[in-house]
């Protein structure tokens, strides 16, 4: 009995180790399929009513989001500067976050602006209920003013991925979430904040789940749809990973951009580089995909599935660089 009782905990300690929600190691996947062609879902070529941060009429604009060493202005230029000349290019649009509070124009953002770059300015807003109830009126009265005065056209990701399940405490319900959009919205309306291009971005997962579409504001109120796509505990092909998100935006008269995407370590170098290759492919064939960043940056904390800086794994690089380097994405 005792030698049987010793099995069966051994075996339940194995067991423990398969489900203690360590995701750090994943199952092998094969590469992505590149013999055949991508899914051409989206492809609406325009041209679209884009609000003042117009979409190109060929080709895609090329962004990013990349992570500094120090968490400085002066951090932030360098880590774009060094990428760039890694590239061999310039960016045309910068990813950078805010927190609610956390002021827009900053002299990084004229910098970068100065050197001929745009700005995507990902905003996490608030508790929505808060705003709705005027709370928050005099800080975006403030952010309005302070975006009127960069004068260039800027894309607004207003809480972007607003459909994660870990900010459904704040977000509340889809309603709160369009209500309190349309309630900022029109406060820079008042405040003449009109170079702002308004960008709804959720998750890619969040299609795949069939809860995003329930926070988009509607046609009236945005400029560009978006979406944010990462191969890091599943390892699909992009076009796998977005496609419930781009049998939706498909139907919707706006250009598209993918404000986030990103392949992680933990796939390989091979991997990694088969994943960017089909990204390249697939961006290309759905004529409505206007402007893409990755997502430069190891994220403190984090382990391999999301880890997805692409400097120092030269193969993965490269066919970043194949992508960089396409005149599709120079246009």
């Amino acid at each position: 009995m005792r030698s049987r009782l010793i099995v069966t905990v051994l075996a339940l300690l194995l067991l423990g180790g398969c489900f203690s929600g360590d995701r750090e190691e994943p199952v092998p996947t094969p590469s992505p399929d590149l013999s055949s062609p991508p899914r051409a879902v989206a492809t609406n070529r325009g041209p679209f009513q884009a609000g003042p941060f117009e979409a190109p009429r060929r080709g895609a604009y090329l962004g990013a989001w990349i992570k500094p060493d120090e968490m400085t202005q002066v951090g932030r230029l360098a880590a774009v500067g060094a990428l760039e000349q890694s590239l061999g290019r310039k960016l045309h649009f910068i990813n950078t976050y805010r927190r609610f509070e956390q002021m827009m124009g900053t002299p990084s953002d004229a910098a970068f602006l100065a050197d001929g770059a745009k700005l995507m300015i990902s905003w996490a807003t608030g508790d929505n209920r808060s705003i709705l109830s005027g709370e928050h009126d005099d800080l975006i009265r403030e952010q309005a003013r302070a975006i009127r005065k960069i004068k260039d056209p800027v894309m607004l990701r207003m809480r972007w991925e607003m459909d994660r399940p870990n900010l459904r405490a704040t977000m509340w319900s889809g309603e709160d979430y369009i209500a309190a959009w349309r309630y900022v919205r029109k406060i820079f309306r008042e405040e003449k904040a009109d170079n702002v291009s308004w960008v709804w971005c959720p998750t890619a997962e969040g299609f795949i789940r069939g809860d995003a579409p329930a926070f988009y504001p509607g046609d009236d109120q945005v400029d560009w749809t978006c979406v944010d796509v990462y191969a890091g505990f599943e390892f699909q092909p992009i076009g796998t990973l977005m496609g419930p998100f781009l049998d939706w935006a498909a139907q919707r008269p706006k250009p598209i951009v993918i404000g986030e995407f990103g392949v992680a370590k933990a796939w390989g170098s091979e991997g990694r580089a088969d994943w960017l290759k089909d990204a390249e492919r697939t961006f290309k064939v759905n004529k409505q995909i206007k402007a893409v960043a990755y997502f430069e940056s190891d994220p403190d904390g984090n382990g391999p599935n999301q880890q997805f800086q692409l400097a120092g794994d030269e193969r993965a690089f490269k066919a970043f660089l194949r992508l960089v380097q396409d005149p599709y994405f120079n246009p």
